[in-house]
């Protein structure tokens, strides 16, 4: 088969399966002889921030020197993003074959796309004798498939909030507590700042069951310019941009610092270095200086409350013009509610997405709440004040948000634009 075979049969497999995805990795693994033993990893579980804080990990053991493999979800603009080594994504060709391998075995159980891409990380990341790993959930926690590892090193939480709620629960404590179902006794956990009844969840979780957590207290973060520091680690800088990125940062070094007591040799060089160079596209990304253009994944209510933050902190006194596409299963509203004491004005899109929310209704809202909103069917109307030079205006500032797969396409759009 082609690569582009196997994508789609990737592409293809069941969002969600007959069991929950814990259990059919499991079958999976076991029948192939469970390649996940022997390979030490670290598990992150959490609302927002999760790729943010697995990229920091990333840099930092990259940069100490170990070859170091990373699964995330969903992808920006290329599926092959979720699967990476030292920060490169995964090559078609090694895509491919594991991919062909993987879809010629005989599970005896039918597996969701989630349950295929982690099974072709592990062989990926086998193939290449990475020294250690980076798994991120893909929904979740005690049920997600990535909970089929087994007990990783260090167990990262990030920041808890409303999402999903259908799947994982009504309140804090029950989406906290799924999250928690990744830590198991003989791990080492860690939080970044949580909210009391978050952190409350947490603290009774690890207890008991004998897991020691340590928690990033968020009024412990000092900024100095474009510096910032915390009691025991020290001081550290930042490429990436938002209020947010110093949390996640913090929370990263609080975990490499339980790999350090174990052993691992982590220089401070490289713990400074490689928080400073990690990036992560799509998060507060400014894709044009002028005029001025800046593309953020938030796509739930939280999320967005952290990227209004991030923009006063960074613009103090100014008004944006917002383009925002957004999935149906979305809080639309408390999103838009969030963002708009900020906006000029709202463009809505229609994401090109089988969940993706009408953004005529997203207008009309936005309109009942007093700002002038209007929908657009197409990237070139949307943007057509950044990219068109008779309409473009230098001293405009535009933030597209809403959703992952908005900003991935965005970003395709300004490469096609520049024939890249």
């Amino acid at each position: 088969m082609e690569y582009t075979d196997i994508l789609g049969k990737f592409e293809g497999a069941p969002r969600f399966g007959s069991l929950p995805g814990v259990k059919i990795s499991e079958k999976m693994l076991a029948a192939v002889g469970n390649p996940q033993k022997g390979l030490p990893f670290i598990h992150i579980a959490g609302t927002n921030g999760k790729g943010s804080t697995a990229a920091f990990l990333r840099s930092v053991l990259t940069e100490a020197g170990y070859r170091t493999g990373m699964y995330t979800s969903p992808h920006l603009e290329d599926f092959r993003e979720r699967f990476s080594i030292d920060g490169e994504k995964i090559s078609k060709e090694d895509f491919r074959s594991i991919g062909e391998w993987i879809l010629g075995q005989n599970f005896e159980v039918s597996p969701t796309m989630s349950d295929y891409c982690l099974l072709l990380s592990l062989y990926y990341f086998k193939k290449y004798h990475c020294d250690v790993a980076i798994f991120e959930t893909g929904l979740g926690g005690r049920l997600d498939s990535t909970n089929a590892l087994g007990i990783p090193k260090v167990g990262v939480l990030t920041k808890i909030g409303y999402d999903h709620t259908g799947i994982l629960g009504n309140t804090i404590s029950e989406i906290a507590l799924e999250k928690a179902g990744i830590l198991k006794q003989g791990c080492r956990a860690v939080s970044g700042p949580q909210t009391r009844e978050a952190e409350e969840v947490f603290e009774r979780y690890c207890r008991e069951r004998h897991i020691p957590v340590t928690f990033v207290v968020r009024q412990e973060i000092k900024r100095d310019g474009e510096t910032f520091s915390y009691p025991g680690v020290g001081n550290f800088q930042i490429s990436m941009l938002g209020k947010y990125q110093r949390e996640n940062a913090l929370t990263a070094v609080l975990a490499l610092k339980e790999l350090k007591d174990m052993g691992y040799h982590i220089s401070e060089e490289a713990l400074h270095q490689g928080i400073f160079k990690a990036k992560w596209p799509g998060r507060m990304e400014v894709l044009r200086r002028e005029p001025f253009l800046l593309a953020d994944g938030a796509h739930n209510h939280d999320g967005v409350l952290a990227l209004a933050d991030s923009l006063r902190e960074l613009y103090p006194g100014e008004k944006f013009h917002f383009v925002m596409g957004v999935l149906v299963d979305k809080d639309y509203r408390h999103m838009a509610d969030a963002i708009l004491p900020l906006a000029h004005d709202v463009v809505t899109f229609t994401l090109e997405h089988e969940r993706a929310l009408n953004g005529e209704y997203l207008a009309s809202y936005i309109r009942g709440q007093g700002v002038f909103a209007r929908h657009s069917f197409s990237m070139e109307d949307a943007f057509a004040q950044n990219f068109d030079g008779e309409k473009a205006g230098k001293e405009r500032k535009t933030v597209a948000f809403g959703s992952l797969y908005f900003v991935g396409a965005l970003r395709n759009y300004i490469k096609s634009l520049h024939n890249i």
